[in-house]
């Protein structure tokens, strides 16, 4: 028992086994049972939903909307760090599989490509295994022939995400799958395919080398002005994590399909990833609520709700490093149809009110925004796309509860969308970032009002004091 599950681990982990087509089937339809229970189990434990099979040909971002709508923030990272393991098994086997079947093994970059992937893993499960020759015994890398294999690598792997970028973002206004997944899984697969062709190199070093490929092509989209530096950090853990998982792959492709063509080849499944990217629309509503206690009645809280003083100069790193945050809100006339202007650091929110009941709710839409973020740059004004239009709040809402202590709780939501992929990565960042604003608002309110508490209560004394 011990060693058939040895085996078949290795199987999955490693790329040292081939693959037929028998422990391709076997394989795939015991992991994605495995991987359906677990992802069943994690959603109906946080949010009491059932997750159905077909759950899986939906968008996350309806999926957000729907089975993942309020479920607890740590939720979305537990399902991501579980499907790591099972995107790696499926992306290495496929490339055994094909090379097993007699055909390149960077055909299975297919299995990145959206619709066409299901046809690449039922034309590998019916294709039969062919011999293949023995990959060519290569010697330890000399040492003086590091630097020029690097170099090309790193080149290489620079025109790929350079080359994305220009055809994602400025030729089909996309931040897709295709640039935050795919474009860093094929550097660091190309790089790493590149710098081992000629002689293997050891895998930490094929791992520095891709590193330093990921790091060049943000070096220069940081000095062009066409990213900041706090996206790139954003962008970062994502970007690393899944080309590591690329460079492995590339190290070991380079020793048994040392064929150029085909990995040049290869590299076109790219630009048609994109171009279906380009056609996904944003994200539905996502609603991030918070609240706050506040030691006054709601008639009081409700006057420092519509309008309050000036914020003090935030504290929190996320706001120093050029998030936009809030600095004071005022408003114009009274009732629906009141036009609230809540300022940021970056610009000005225009929100006309909708719903104006005084003490219990006030709620309003979003007409205008400034830039999410000021851009960490060595230029003044960094012109991102993403700084416009990618990330968009569309309404907010007040609510005031009266407590049996005759305090009040203060709710504060936002509704917003997001044009960025992967959803339940940037989520993660936009809740978050949502949260702390809302928190600066509502400690804000809470601090003006009940000071003004304080203020009434010391004049009521002192009125006492007197008579």
């Amino acid at each position: 028992m011990h060693s058939r599950l040895t085996r078949w681990l290795r199987l999955w982990f490693t790329f040292e086994s081939g693959v037929g087509r028998r422990e391709y089937l076997l394989s795939g339809i015991a992991l994605a049972a495995l991987k359906y229970a677990g992802d069943a189990f994690m959603v109906w434990n946080a949010t009491g939903r059932f997750w159905r099979p077909i759950d899986y040909l939906s968008p996350v971002s309806t999926l957000l909307q729907t089975k993942l709508v309020m479920a607890p923030a740590e939720l979305l990272p537990l399902l991501a760090a579980w499907s790591l393991p099972f995107l790696w098994i499926g992306i290495s086997m496929s490339m055994r599989r094909a090379l097993d079947s007699g055909h390149s093994a960077w055909l299975g970059l297919l299995f990145f490509v959206p619709g066409v992937s299901y046809l690449f893993i039922a034309a590998m499960c019916a294709l039969p295994s062919r011999p293949a020759p023995s990959p060519p015994r290569h010697e330890p890398r000399p040492y003086e022939h590091r630097l020029p294999s690097a170099l090309l690598a790193i080149a290489a792997g620079m025109a790929i995400g350079l080359g994305m970028l220009a055809l994602s973002v400025y030729g089909l206004a996309s931040y897709g799958l295709s640039l935050f997944l795919g474009t860093p899984f094929v550097i660091g697969m190309l790089t790493a395919f590149l710098f081992n062709r000629r002689y293997p190199a050891s895998a930490r070093e094929t791992q520095q080398v891709v590193l330093m490929t990921l790091a060049c092509v943000g070096g220069v989209l940081l000095v062009a002005a066409a990213e900041g530096a706090l996206c790139l950090i954003m962008a970062a853990p994502i970007g690393i994590g899944i080309g590591a998982m690329g460079a492995a792959l590339g190290r070991r492709v380079a020793i048994r399909d040392r064929s150029l063509a085909n990995a040049l080849m290869a590299v076109m499944v790219l630009p048609v990833s994109a171009s279906l990217d380009a056609h996904r629309p944003a994200t539905e509503l996502r609603e991030v609520r918070s609240a706050i206690e506040i030691a006054a009645p709601p008639d009081v809280v409700w006057r420092n709700v519509i309008a309050f003083p000036p914020l003090p100069a935030p504290r929190e790193l996320v706001f120093r490093a050029g998030v936009a945050y809030p600095v004071r809100a005022e408003i114009t006339g009274q009732g629906v149809g009141a036009v609230r202007r809540c300022v940021f650091s970056t610009g000005a929110f225009v929100e006309p009110i909708t719903r104006w009941e005084p003490g219990r709710r006030l709620s309003f839409n979003v007409d205008s925004q400034p830039r999410p973020l000021h851009e960490w740059s060595p230029y003044r004004n960094v012109a991102a796309p993403h700084l416009d239009g990618y990330f968009v709040s569309r309404r907010g809402e007040f609510r005031l509860v009266a407590l049996p202590n005759g305090h009040t709780r203060l709710e504060g939501s936002t509704w917003y969308q997001m044009k960025l992929e992967p959803a339940s990565y940037w989520v993660l960042y936009g809740d978050a970032i949502v949260h702390r604003i809302h928190m600066q608002v509502l400690e804000h309110i809470r601090i003006t009002t009940e000071r003004e508490m304080a203020r009434r209560a010391e004049l009521m004394a002192r009125r006492d004091g007197r008579g």
